[in-house]
């Protein structure tokens, strides 16, 4: 299981990351080896991170809500999946609140790839 699960955790951050360009991918793996090697510190790698990777882009409420309707849940099984209340999708789909961090690039894989990736 161990074995399992750390596949899908590679493969996951293998898939998962988007480079601004080909030269950034190149500029940003080479950093990776550097950092795995011990010669870069971590917020040197998540300086490099930052400069590389493509951020995530916010979502508008009805994105969000769209987002949910496509995947055919309820709020609170929405909610659920992301493990936030179902209070907060409800502020996020009435733009009361804006997700960040963890929540909006849980987000953001949904979008791509469906509910089922986070599940």
């Amino acid at each position: 299981m161990l074995y399992f699960t750390l596949y899908v955790g590679l493969f996951l951050m293998g898939k998962a990351k988007q480079y601004r360009s080909s030269l950034m991918a190149s500029i940003h793996e080479t950093a990776e080896g550097l950092h795995s090697a011990g010669v870069m510190d971590k917020r040197t790698m998540r300086e490099f991170d930052e400069l590389c990777l493509t951020p995530v882009q916010p979502l508008a409420p009805e994105e969000i809500r769209a987002l949910r309707l496509r995947e055919g849940t309820s709020q609170a099984v929405f909610a659920r999946y992301l493990n936030v209340t179902t209070g907060l999708v409800s502020q996020w789909e009435r733009g009361e609140k804006r997700p960040q961090g963890a929540s909006l690039k849980l987000l953001s894989l949904v979008s791509q790839k469906g509910l089922a990736t986070v599940a």
